[in-house]
Parts: structure tokens; sequence; C-alpha cells
């Protein structure tokens, strides 16, 4: 049975899995000690939960537990992982590389740097999306200390070329940091493999937890940051502060389901994300994919569209039993379009009219269908209303250049 509003909104947040809500649960309630209270069987449990939790964590990224620094969420460990090592290596440079395409968290903290007298180079993308390599090469020098690129985008989806661009970042001897929020859990991610040095993500974009998520800092080249704040010496110093035990067990136990089912999951919701994609493209002229279709090189839920003479903004309010995003967003009273969107050379007009579909785990055919079938009829009447009041502003103006004459 169909239940609506039909959420494809998973880029944004997912909803908590019910085995990961089980797995916490205790941690509310009977199991509610500190983790740092050393001298009781309840600080004893809690301690415990964490240390199988940092296990889970590390080992869904390829990483040893002891990499790993628990945060509030991908943000704080964005802002953590780029101010703390552009800070604590100044001595050896003073340069940041990114994207323009980076989420902004990483954007922000970046120019937070520049503020501060750092050197900050941000790449622009091909049109679809991906990081000319020999660029980037280009744009690292002698004094770059931090090249940070996202895994997977947020809004487009494209899986940027990590391997390729650890190996480059290594050569010169830079650190590699990457936002890995919307690929934990939907890809295959291995720091070891793909030479990160740096790596954050979150708990509620893989079926977690909100207000949780984690940092890896490598150990071997040993990586050393300035912590942001202090007061504890919680998590080797790197962030101080009590831990979220109940938090920090939902993030593992979501980690720990995501090592054992990404795969299957992937190709489940690539199906379903191009059978999307099917029912709209072929029903409505003007249809535009932002980034790439190609598999291996977009996240496999995610589809974002633009149609020509419809406004995102417009097409987001008519979807009343949709949950969806759009490429815009609200700034005060003005309403800019998505950077992401904008740097891959598309017009303004194109850019306003982007949607975002997150398809997630527990999206089904169904639900895509319907998806299918109210965007492509609500795009079809917004194009007729436009095309109507088109016709009636002709009209008034010819009627005022009559009566003029």
């Amino acid at each position: 049975m169909l239940r609506l509003p039909v959420y494809m909104d998973n880029h944004a947040t997912t909803a908590c899995d019910p085995r990961v809500l089980e797995a916490m649960l205790p941690f509310f309630t009977t199991q509610y000690g500190n983790a740092a209270s050393r001298n009781h069987v309840f600080g004893w449990k809690a301690e415990q939960a964490v240390t199988e939790a940092r296990e889970q964590v590390a080992r869904a990224i390829g990483a040893s537990p002891a990499e790993i620094v628990f945060t509030s969420g991908a943000t704080e460990s964005d802002n953590l992982m780029l101010k703390g090592a552009a800070r604590y290596y100044r001595d050896r440079g003073d340069h940041v590389v990114t994207l323009a395409t980076e989420h902004k968290a990483v954007l922000d903290s970046v120019h937070a740097l520049e503020s501060e007298g750092f050197r900050v180079t941000v790449l622009p993308v091909e049109p679809d999306g991906l990081v000319d390599l020999d660029r980037l090469e280009a744009a690292i020098d002698a004094r770059t200390t931090v090249v940070s690129v996202m895994w997977a985008n947020n809004e487009i989806g494209t899986i940027q070329p990590i391997a390729a661009i650890g190996r480059i970042a290594r050569s010169k001897g830079a650190l590699f940091a990457v936002d890995a929020a919307q690929a934990v859990g939907k890809l295959e991610v291995d720091v070891e493999a793909a030479q990160v040095d740096l790596l954050a993500l979150s708990g509620h974009k893989l079926y977690g937890p909100k207000g949780v998520g984690a940092l890896f800092v490598r150990r071997r080249p040993k990586v050393r940051l300035v912590p942001l704040f202090d007061g504890g010496g919680h998590e080797k110093g790197l962030r101080s502060g009590t831990l979220d035990v109940t938090g920090i067990v939902g993030l593992g136990a979501a980690c720990a389901l995501a090592t054992l089912e990404q795969a299957i999951e992937a190709e489940r919701l690539a199906t379903l994300r191009d059978r999307l994609h099917e029912r709209i493209a072929t029903r409505l002229a003007g249809v535009h994919v932002n980034g790439t279709m190609a598999r291996g090189l977009r996240l496999p839920g995610n589809l974002n569209l633009s149609f020509d003479g419809v406004e995102g903004e417009a097409l987001l309010l008519a979807l009343r039993d949709v949950a969806v995003s759009s490429g815009s967003a609200c700034s005060s009273a003005s309403i800019e379009p998505s950077h992401v969107i904008r740097a891959l050379g598309v017009g303004p007009d194109r850019a306003h009219a982007s949607i975002r579909f997150g398809l997630g785990r527990f999206n089904t055919a169904e639900e895509v269908d319907f998806v299918a079938d109210q965007v492509t009829s609500t795009v079809t009447k917004l194009r007729e209303l436009a095309t109507a009041e088109g016709g009636l502003k002709r009209e008034s103006a010819g009627a005022v250049r009559l009566r003029d004459r």
C-alpha cells in the first residue's frame, strides 16, 4: 500500500533504521553511564559500547579504530580536519586546494582560513561535475598543505576519482581531506586504498541518528590537528566534550549494517533511480540531467533534473505529496541558484529549475512510479499555466500598443 507523502530527500537526511534504534534504546534508559567514568560498571559498559562502535565505524571505511574521532557530524568533522590541519602545518605551507562543488561546510571553512591569511584555490569542475586531474595537479604547489575533495556530491551525486586524487596529493606532499558524508554506506570506501588522510562522515546520512559523526585521522604517516575547542581532552585531545554514547552506538550500528548491505542496496537503488529517470524523461520534453549518469560515477540513489520552463521552487510547492528538494537555496528574501549546479556551467534558468531526487533504503518501486506520475503531470500543468500567462501578457501588451496609436 502506498503511503503518502513519499519521501525522496535522502541526501538531506535518512530515516533511522529500526535496527539502529533498537541498538540505541538501552543507552537512553538503563545503560546511561558516562564513557569517561572509569570507577563503576555504568561507565565501563558505556566505554565498551563506544569501543565497539569505533570498531564498526573503522571497519566501514577500511581504517583502524584508533584513527576514529567521534564528533557531532560531518560539518564539525569538515571544520576540524580543514582548519585543524591547515593551522597545525602552517609552518610548512599556507595553501589549500578544493573544488567549487564542495559542501558549504568545506567552502565556508576554507574561506574562514582565507581570512586568516591562507591562500585558497577553488577549482572549477567539468560539465559532468568531475574535476580535471591535470588541472588539480597543476594547482598544488610547494606550499600546499591540504587538498580537499568530497567523495560524492550531495546535490548531483557525482563520484570523484578519489584514489587518483589521493595519489596526486601524496606525491605532492599534501594531506588529502575528504568529505564522505554522502559516500559512506552507499559506496565502497577504503581510506587505505584511496590514500585518504582525513575523512568526515555523518550518522544521519546512513540511517543512523542525527547529531553524531566521525572523523578519520590517519596514524601512519601520522596526521596532526589543532583542535577546534578545549576542555577535558576527550578523543585524544582532538574533540573535548562528554561523548554521546547513545548516538555513537547508533552510528556504529548504522555503519555495521552498511558494511553488510551496501553492495546489494546500491544495485537496488540504481535500478530504482534509472526507472524514475526513464519514466519522467520519456514522457516529458525538456528534461536535463545535472551531472553524469554513468554507472560508477554517480551515487546510485541520486537523480538531479532540470525542467525547461519550470521554476524549481514552483514545482516543489506543487508536489504536495512528494518530499524532494530544489537546487536553489533561500537566503533572506532572495533565491539564489545552487552553487553546485552553476559550477557545471549551466545558465541561471536551468539552475533555478533543478530538482534533486534522493532515493533511499525504504523507497519502493511503487513509490517511484507514483513520483514519476506526479512530476510528469505537475510539470505539464505548470508549463500550460506559464504558456497561458505568456499569452495574456502578449495580448495585454498588444492592446496597450493599439491604444497608444
